[in-house]
């Protein structure tokens, strides 16, 4: 193996030294990975490798290895490109045979150009993922990543246009003296001369085309579902096992930043006179497929994965994988606390539901609940909770669902106001002409708190859009599924979004639970109230409410034969003494209760006593149900 000074900061050169002493053989990719992913198990590697996440695109130095926790928000076509080539130089002849991996153009020296007809090229495939931050994410996740983080320090997040011209022509002016980047040559497997010729001719132009750079985020739309989402959208180049990932997983890629101008020039030249320095007869795309597809990589820039996980939680306070010795020691230190950091999560989500001790039990299972597996079309273990009686009152669904993201690492409250449901797009839909996914509010990573406010309902007309809005949301309630538009036909994504409905009376929309809050105290300052409430939580015990929540979505859950069967005698025995008191559904609700309330405590396994409790709070929830019919005169 090569001995690298700088894994992070040069590690084309890692790789260099890797082909250069394996040849051309299969083996040297495979070697390559290895030793990134050794480097990565030290002890605190990972916090050596700045993230695209915390810190601005300007600071980070192109082809340096960088690291992007991200939702796969499209897949683009594969595409090929040249995993090995041979230079040759013009005047001597010699040839040099070089690796295409890694990168979005090829090298060549200023008197060499690449050899097309070589019988050493290999042209190889890679799968382009655009990739974007995981919707939704807290400010308390990605805050504690970036302080985890060793690497560059605590750069400014100021980012206005003329810093980052300035401080990007900078660090060009430097990279420009370096022999390496003077031999690029832009558009890898063209005519060597001819894009030799553009890169050169680059490095003239490129200043004065970055000028208008700043102004290109007005027509390039990063495609972000949440409305008023910011963050850096990336195109991600996956060399190996991308049928293992699919839209809306969730990753965390460690590789190579591509920020080669060329790339841009490439975009603009194609576009804005007709001309191309590509052969047009293999350039099929339209105009907009190539603006959406090769935007400027200084607004969107190319990360060539070498290192990829699929990530079951973005939570940094839990370990990555559950799987491994070192993980499972420590979520077995945890586990002895669970049932006291449950006794005080239980009393503080009590003061935010203002006195209500049977709401707030039932918001800790809808909080731990999560889709652990489908049986045909049947989503198992979702948990959707109606929480009906809140206030009308704008200022408490706001600041109570402001409680919600300081627990959970994502979520987004999305007011049922009619111009919402008739405006904003909830259904991603394919674009034909630019070849993407138009994203929508529905697009959201696995375990995201989606919190619908009801209190928002005002009266009005929905309009055809409307319809469509509120028939997506039952669909996603029901059976934990979005119907993506391809216009010619439908296409099911299967999700695991828990939903928090927040109504006066009982919902319009399907739930699991409605649950109809009573406040025991009405605090006259809400915000007040709300705020000094969180205030009043010490970080230590956050911290754990925020482990104990994420913790027991991923702990697994079976039932023994003996309490299967005391289950179902007690079944026979509710149907005897009253057939109507209880059907199917009500059983399958109360194993989904009895499972929570199980895991809540830190059991993995059902026990008689957790049943006959899940029993109580649903007598309990349906007693309130029915006075509060009663003092009504009709649903609540």
């Amino acid at each position: 193996m090569p001995c690298v000074d700088d894994w992070v900061n040069d590690p084309l050169g890692a790789v260099q030294g890797i082909f250069v002493q394996n040849g051309a053989s299969g083996e040297w990719e495979k070697k390559v990975i290895e030793y990134f992913r050794e480097k990565l198990k030290e002890t605190t590697a990972s916090s050596w490798v700045p993230s695209l996440n915390d810190v601005p695109l300007h600071y980070l130095k192109p082809n340096s290895l960088v690291k992007f926790r991200c939702m796969i928000q499209d897949m683009f076509d594969p595409e090929f490109y040249m995993g090995i080539y041979e230079t040759v130089e013009t005047s001597a002849k010699s040839r040099v045979l070089r690796f295409g991996k890694y990168k979005d153009v090829a090298e060549c020296g200023l008197q060499q150009e690449v050899a097309l007809n070589s019988a050493k090229c290999v042209t190889l495939e890679r799968q382009t993922f655009y990739c974007i931050p995981v919707p939704g994410e807290s400010e308390w996740v990605k805050e504690a990543y970036a302080s985890a983080s060793q690497a560059r320090g605590n750069p400014s997040t100021s980012y206005t246009p003329s810093r980052h011209k300035r401080s990007y022509e900078e660090d060009e002016d430097m990279d420009m003296q370096s022999p390496k980047l003077k031999e690029q040559c832009a558009g890898a497997g063209y005519g060597g001369s001819q894009a030799c010729g553009d890169a050169k001719r680059l490095e003239k132009e490129a200043p004065g085309a970055r000028q208008n750079l700043p102004n290109c985020t007005t027509s390039i739309d990063l495609n972000f579902p949440l409305p008023g989402e910011k963050g850096p959208a990336c195109l991600v180049k996956i060399y190996e096992d991308w049928d293992n990932f699919k839209v809306n997983d969730m990753l965390e890629v460690y590789g190579i930043l591509s920020v080669d101008p060329a790339l841009g020039v490439i975009n603009d030249e194609s576009t804005k006179d007709g001309s191309s320095i590509l052969d047009p007869i293999e350039c099929m795309d339209t105009m907009e497929e190539q603006r959406v597809h090769s935007p400027p990589p200084s607004l969107v820039p190319r990360l060539h994965a070498i290192v990829t996980r699929k990530l079951q939680h973005v939570n940094p306070f839990l370990p990555a994988t559950l799987k491994d010795d070192e993980s499972k020691d420590s979520i077995t230190n945890i586990m002895p606390d669970l049932s006291t950091v449950r006794a005080e999560l239980l009393g503080f989500l009590t003061h935010v539901l203002l006195g209500d001790s049977l709401a707030a039990e039932y918001l800790l299972l809808h909080l731990i609940s999560t889709v652990y597996s489908r049986r045909d079309i049947l989503p198992l273990g979702k948990f959707t909770v109606n929480l009906s009686g809140c206030p009308r009152n704008n200022s408490y669904t706001k600041y109570f669902h402001r409680t919600i993201q300081q627990l959970v690492p994502s979520s987004y409250c999305l007011p049922m106001t009619l111009d919402n449901m008739n405006t904003l797009q909830f259904i991603p839909h394919k674009d034909y002409t630019a070849n993407r996914l138009v994203t929508g509010v529905l697009q959201l990573a696995s375990n995201t708190s989606l919190m619908l406010d009801e209190t928002s309902l005002e009266q009005g007309q929905l309009e055809a859009t409307g319809v469509r809005n509120v028939t997506a949301l039952g669909n996603l309630i029901t059976w934990q599924k979005v119907d993506y538009d391809f216009n010619y036909h439908q296409m099911e994504f299967p999700c695991n979004i828990n939903v928090l409905i927040t109504s006066e009376g009982r919902s319009l929309l399907p739930s699991d639970c409605q649950v109809h809050l009573q406040p025991q105290m009405m605090p006259t300052n809400i915000e007040e109230y709300m705020t000094n409430l969180q205030t009043a939580v010490v970080p230590s015990m956050l911290k754990k409410f925020r482990i104990y929540l994420s913790l027991l979505k991923l702990m697994d859950y079976s039932i023994s034969d003996d309490v299967t069967k005391a289950v179902e005698e007690d079944f026979v025995d509710m149907r005897k003494s009253d057939p109507r008191s209880i059907t199917a559904e009500d059983l399958h609700q109360l194993l989904v209760v009895a499972r929570l309330v199980s895991l809540s405590a830190g059991h993995v396994t059902l026990s008689r006593e957790r049943w006959q409790r899940a029993k109580q709070l649903e007598v309990l929830r349906k007693s309130r149900l029915q006075q509060q019919t009663h003092v009504n005169g009709n649903e609540p």
